[in-house]
């Protein structure tokens, strides 16, 4: 049966202070968790005033020490700016705290030209992705796969359980990566609009499976798709809040043209060229919009056509309020609360 996660942003509204967006996700998250979701991954930006999750590990502790039974994940460290045994030192001190609760995603996104060379300027220019994932994954479960040696640095707190390993990923190159390294899938519809993206994801969704090698980070394949979703009471309802997103998501001046993530007023008062409305119509295939039963509808279609195992929802949506509104639909939509109490009680 389909599960259902959570990624978020630590979304700084109009008119609200940071400090304000990090309580709300804190919310969010324990709302999540009270609501039947998996997991709740913080987003990794930098440079990006709308959004308050320039570091996901340090809200991932805080919010595990905030909740009990969800797991909390980085959606995700973008490792070509970290060096693999600072990562696992981090995941491996909050594993031991809170064992079988972290998930480590990573990504290989550099950012603007201006962020990557704030945060590279020591580090190589060209960097190997796989051999940097192989590297956290050795120090995180202090072996070497092939020989199952300690590494010769060890990477602590040691502990008996390991994070799980996921890669976010838009490609089927990287799913190969994904099933030799023996980690997660996440395929992300929201960074594509191009038409082919459902046959990508498929394909990456069953190449990944076919040649997944477990290891001590995953057991079994497992694939997880992430859309954008826009849910609310009615389908106009759901449609207004979309303004908000499609205005965010013209990224003019590298996402910098807002300080905070836009109302549906702003975007309802916003003038449009020609071109940024076609990039509008454009941007809407990367999301799910609509009532509980519409979106229902579309969750699952997505799910059947891609073979997922998980579905990675991104709330993004103007006002707190909202976005937890919309995952109090798709659990009610979906049984969630339910489903998690007949999954505990059956020790899944």
């Amino acid at each position: 049966m389909i599960k259902f996660s959570v990624l978020d942003y630590a979304v700084i509204d109009e008119g609200q202070m940071p400090e304000t967006a990090l309580k709300e996700t804190v919310k969010l998250a324990q709302a999540a968790e009270s609501l039947g979701f998996q997991r709740f991954w913080m987003a990794e930006h930098h440079d990006v005033n709308a959004f308050a999750s320039s570091s996901p590990e340090l809200l991932m502790m805080h919010i595990l020490g905030q909740t009990s039974t969800i797991r909390l994940g980085s959606g995700g460290v973008m490792i070509p700016h970290y060096s693999p045994l600072k990562v696992a030192e981090n995941f491996r001190v909050m594993e031991s705290l809170y064992p079988g609760r972290v998930d480590l995603g990573v990504g290989n996104t550099l950012g603007t030209p201006a962020v990557n060379k704030s945060m590279n300027e020591m580090r190589p220019r060209k960097q190997r992705y796989e051999e940097n994932i192989s590297d956290i994954k050795k120090y995180v479960t202090n072996t070497d796969d092939e020989n199952h040696r300690f590494n010769e640095v060890a990477a602590n707190p040691k502990g008996e359980t390991n994070p799980e390993m996921w890669v976010l990923s838009t490609s089927v190159r990287t799913a190969e990566l994904a099933a030799r390294q023996g980690i997660g899938y996440t395929f992300g519809l929201f960074p594509h609009t191009s038409k082919d993206k459902t046959e990508v994801g498929k394909e990456a969704a069953r190449v990944y499976r076919e040649h997944f090698v477990p290891s001590p980070v995953m057991e079994k394949p497992n694939v997880m798709i992430s859309p954008f979703v826009v849910i609310a009471e009615t389908n106009e309802q759901a449609s207004r809040f979309a303004k908000a997103l499609d205005l965010w998501l013209l990224g003019k001046m590298n996402f910098s043209e807002f300080e905070r993530f836009p109302s549906v007023e702003t975007a309802e008062k916003y003038t449009y060229t020609v071109e940024e409305l076609k990039k509008l119509s454009a941007n809407r295939s990367r999301m799910v919009v609509g009532d509980g039963k519409s979106v229902k509808q579309q969750l699952e279609t997505l799910a059947e056509t891609f073979g997922a195992d998980e579905l990675l929802l991104i709330p993004l949506m103007p006002g707190a309020e909202n976005r937890q509104r919309a995952l109090e639909l798709i659990s009610s939509e979906f049984n969630l609360k339910n489903r998690k109490k007949d999954n505990n009680e059956k020790g899944c």
